[in-house]
């Protein structure tokens, strides 16, 4: 089975931190800070990494050989 070899007990144990952090607005309290007063640093620079990623690159390669969609714009995040 896969799903015990990615969800390990280590991935349940920061799972929960993360659902606390949101139930007792951590998450959202720094969410509206790095927005507010930061600039959104560590949001554009996450974004940033993420859209240089090779999966991204393939992504846009693959969207534009699929007809049925606009130019494979419809799905690409340029």
């Amino acid at each position: 089975m896969v799903g015990p070899r990615i969800i390990t007990e280590d991935t349940k144990k920061e799972m929960k931190k993360v659902l606390k952090e949101i139930q007792d607005g951590t998450f959202a309290r720094n969410w509206l800070l790095e927005n507010k007063s930061a600039g959104r640093v560590n949001f554009l620079m996450d974004r940033r990494l993420h859209a240089e990623h090779p999966i991204e690159k393939v992504g846009k390669k693959l969207r534009a050989m699929m007809p049925w969609l606009k130019d494979g714009a419809d799905l690409s995040k340029d």
